[in-house]
C-alpha cells in the first residue's frame, strides 16, 4: 500500500479537482453506462469495439475517481508567503542564465487552477529557492551534476 501524504493545494485548485470528482461520479459516470448499455443492446459482445472501449472508459474513470477522493481527502489548503518570500503558492520569477521564467512554486495538481508551469519544491530548483526572497542567488545542482545558479527576480502569493 503506497503512503499517503498531505497534498498542498490552493483553493481555486481544491474547487476544481472537487467539481471534476462530482462531474465524474455523475454526469460523466452516467454517460458511460449509457454508452455500454448501447453497446450491449447490440448484440455479440466479443467482437463489439463500441463496448469494449466503452468499458475500458469506465475503468479510467472510475480509477481517476478514487485518485481525487484520495487526493481530496489528504489535501491541506496552502496560504501562500507574502511577496518577496518563496514558498508553496509562490508565483516566481526567476532569471536562469539570462533567461527570466515564471513558475508556481508547489504540486503538480495546483496546476489545474494556473496557467503558469510548475515546480515542485522536492525538485532540485524548487528546493535551491523554497524559503529565499526576492534579489536571492542560489545554485543547485541539476541531477547530471551541472551547477546552475539562479537569481530570484520577484515572488509573490498566487491568488
Amino acid at each position: 500500500m503506497t503512503e499517503e501524504k498531505t497534498l498542498l493545494l490552493t483553493q481555486e485548485a481544491y474547487d476544481k479537482l472537487e467539481d471534476e470528482l462530482k462531474h465524474r461520479q455523475g454526469e460523466y459516470r452516467d454517460e458511460i453506462t449509457e454508452r455500454i448499455a448501447a453497446a450491449r443492446a447490440e448484440g455479440d459482445l466479443s467482437e463489439n469495439g463500441g463496448y469494449q472501449a466503452a468499458r475500458e472508459e469506465q475503468g479510467k474513470n472510475e480509477g481517476r475517481i478514487n485518485e481525487l477522493i484520495v487526493k481530496l481527502r489528504n489535501a491541506k489548503i496552502l496560504k501562500a508567503p507574502k511577496a518577496g518570500i518563496v514558498g508553496n503558492g509562490s508565483i516566481v520569477t526567476l532569471d536562469i542564465a539570462g533567461s527570466e521564467m515564471v513558475y508556481v512554486l508547489g504540486s503538480r495538481d495546483i496546476a489545474v487552477a494556473t496557467d503558469y508551469e510548475v515546480i515542485s519544491p522536492e525538485s532540485p530548483i524548487g528546493a535551491a529557492i523554497l524559503s529565499h526572497k526576492t534579489g536571492d542567488t542560489v545554485s543547485y545542482k541539476t541531477p547530471n551534476g551541472k551547477e546552475i545558479t539562479v537569481l530570484i527576480k520577484d515572488a509573490q502569493p498566487l491568488k
